[in-house]
């Protein structure tokens, strides 16, 4: 089955390198590069049908790289991450094939479309590789094409400056997964996986490679203090490009980090704990980011940073049942992370989706310029309410699926078993704290994304100029708000599609036990399932009597309340700003707003203006000093590059004799 992701990579490859040979006609470029894409992610789905299913399947060839083999195999676990991958990479490459002929080929799209399909590649690579260098060579790929697809409208200077920074973000945790790489290889005498799980099982290095996984793996997936790359790189990327990096690439990190648990074998209870403050921390600084922007994808990109801690929570609650013992935990925690990726790379790529239509046809992404979007862009904005719905975690969505199943393995912990820490409870209390305040302040957000956005009068021309988008951008959001509901719906056949890899994160001796809590879990997710069904019967039968009622009535439309205004207008209503405000203050520490203030003069003032920034301190105070400072340096050192080859001959042979003295030492 495995030779099916294979087909799909050469497929992908092909189809991009294609594109690039048609640049004379850059419409049927785009149309071989997208559809290429499609035809691509569809020949790897048997693959991942059967991965899930439990159905293994490995190949094993030699090859000229040093240290193993060519090693390939999908299993339950790379299933559940190839997923996305192919439904996602699919959907959002039609709605930019859509996006690319509707919105005019200003450049040829032959290179743009290879990026794209080399990603898809590379992350299908990434998943089914079992050997550390083949693995590492699918990794580069995925940051360099990415990278280039963030740098897709280079004449402008914060895309450039936003790609270099993800560029060098990308480059700097690779650096830790090839240390990580190279401590496990030296031991075992192979980059091989099931050689590597052999020699990390026994080896007294496991918590450094626990470290360098965290922090390589972290970077990719935009764990605080790592993520500053997000929210510029998924802000200027195309919306479909946006969509795939933030709902899907961004899993791989998860992933890595799941690969390397599988490697070492037992896990320490204070790993546990460390993803544990880690989620917490990256899911609050998240949507507390989320929350004050007026970027729409900004918003979008800080709400990834949020969602990837809710996954690195569940991840922790799972790795501390395994290390105390208790099954209860463990497979409550693994199963609500998983699905929790599963739904998180649906809703993310749907809203990426909607702000990138939404932008299509305004022109702003500010959120502060939009206002009526639904009245106009009706399947645009249901959708994005649908997406909205999920992500704020509400029921009978998919969002509220794997939140739930978090929840109630940290309550296991809270109830106090005996056969967990004594400790355990009162940090338990931490994570439903934590989780708690993370889903408040995410459906605040939406909240102001769907009522100012979507709802109300227009603010700006272009938004009362707003229309529908073409079908080939549409179809694609109502395929995944569809997914959505039916995933909220399906809460227990979800559940068991991730089934077989929670169960081989869990050691042997533990398998029953998580088995058989799965199938409790199952069942609690039943009553979702009813309560889901019985609300969205009562919802639709409620309109179907109102449409009774009106039958044969004549419907009229009037003014609201206007509350003693003559003449009201947009700028009257709530923004974005002052909706958050309130919440904000409590943040004002962590945000550090600066803030432009005009208050009305005279006794007929005709202008006043209020404008919020919410600062980047792990930018401000962290990263930017120690880069100003590595450029202060190197402006000193530049007397060393004085031109001449000579010169720098020398220095290569000083090096090497110092090198050889040391060694000989």
């Amino acid at each position: 089955m495995v030779l099916w992701l294979v087909a799909a990579v050469l497929v992908l490859l092909a189809s991009g390198v294609a594109a690039v040979s048609l640049s004379t006609r850059p419409v049927v470029a785009a149309a071989v590069g997208a559809w290429g894409a499609v035809v691509g992610c569809l020949l790897g789905l048997p693959a991942v049908v059967a991965g899930l299913a439990g159905h293994a399947s490995a190949v094993t060839l030699p090859w000229s790289m040093p240290l193993g083999s060519l090693s390939i195999a999908i299993d339950p676990l790379s299933a559940v991450f190839a997923a996305p991958v192919l439904v996602v990479g699919a959907l959002a490459a039609i709605y930019g094939q859509c996006a690319t002929h509707t919105g005019g080929i200003r450049h040829n799209p032959g290179w743009p479309w290879l990026g794209y399909d080399a990603l898809l590649a590379a992350m299908i690579v990434v998943t089914i590789a079992r050997n550390g260098v083949l693995f590492l060579l699918g990794w580069e790929v995925m940051s360099l094409a990415s990278f280039f697809l963030v740098m897709n409208d280079h004449d402008k200077d914060h895309v450039r400056r936003a790609a270099w920074t993800y560029l060098i973000a990308m480059h700097l945790g690779t650096a830790f997964l090839f240390a990580m790489f190279a401590r496990l290889g030296a031991g075992a005498g192979s980059l091989d996986f099931a050689v590597l799980g052999r020699f990390a099982a026994t080896s007294p290095e496991a918590t450094l490679v626990f470290l360098l996984a965290l922090v390589g793996f972290g970077t990719k997936a935009g764990f605080v203090p790592v993520h500053v790359w997000a929210p510029d790189a998924d802000t200027v990327a195309p919306s479909h490009v946006a969509a795939v990096m933030s709902g899907v690439m961004t899993k791989m990190g998860i992933y890595g980090l799941l690969r390397v648990f599988l490697l070492l074998g037992d896990a320490a209870a204070w790993w546990g704990w460390a993803l544990v403050v880690v989620g917490a921390a990256s899911g609050v600084v998240g949507v507390t980011f989320a929350l004050a922007q007026q970027d729409l994808k900004r918003l979008l990109a800080y709400s990834s940073v949020e969602n990837l801690g809710i996954v690195a929570m569940g991840l922790g609650v799972g790795v501390l049942g395994v290390a105390q013992g208790n099954p209860a935990v463990a497979a409550l925690g693994f199963a609500g992370a998983l699905l929790h990726v599963l739904n998180h790379s649906l809703f993310k790529s749907l809203l990426f989706l909607g702000a990138g239509a939404i932008v299509h046809v305004t022109a702003t992404k500010r959120i502060d310029a939009l206002g009526g979007v639904l009245k106009r862009m009706p399947t645009t904005g249901a959708a994005m309410i649908v997406g909205a719905l999920a992500i704020s975690a509400l029921p009978p969505l998919n969002g509220f699926v794997g939140e739930l199943l978090i929840y109630l393995g940290a309550f296991q912990g809270v109830a106090g078993t005996n056969d967990l820490a004594a400790a355990w409870p009162m940090r338990s209390l931490l994570v439903l704290a934590a989780l708690a305040l993370i889903s408040g302040l995410a459906a605040a957000t939406f909240t102001k994304v769907v009522g100012i956005a979507l709802l109300g009068e227009p603010r700006t021309k272009a938004a009362a100029h707003a229309h529908e988008t073409p079908r080939g951008m549409r179809a694609p959001m109502v395929v995944l708000a569809t997914l959505c509901v039916l995933l909220g719906l399906g809460a227990p056949l979800a559940l068991e599609a991730v089934r077989q890899a929670v169960l081989s994160l869990t050691p042997g001796a533990m398998v029953a036990d998580v088995s058989a809590r799965l199938v409790e879990a199952r069942g609690q997710l039943v009553w979702v399932t009813v309560g889901g069904g019985m609300f969205l019967s009562l919802l639709g039968g409620l309109m179907l009597l109102r449409r009774w009622l009106l039958k044969g009535r004549e419907v009229t439309q009037s003014g609201t309340w206007d509350c003693g205004y003559i003449a009201p207008t947009e700028r009257m209503q709530y923004s974005g700003a002052s909706f958050a405000e309130p919440l904000l203050r409590l943040f004002s520490s962590l945000l550090r707003p600066t803030a432009q203030l005009v208050l009305p003069n005279g006794l007929f003032p005709t202008y006043a203006k209020r404008h919020n920034d919410a600062n980047e301190p792990f930018v401000d105070h962290g990263y930017r000093p120690i880069f100003q400072a590595f450029a202060w340096v190197a402006a000193h050192l530049r007397w060393v590059q004085r031109g001449h080859i000579q010169m720098y001959v020398l220095y290569i042979a000083a090096t090497l004799i110092v090198l050889l003295v040391w060694k000989l030492g």
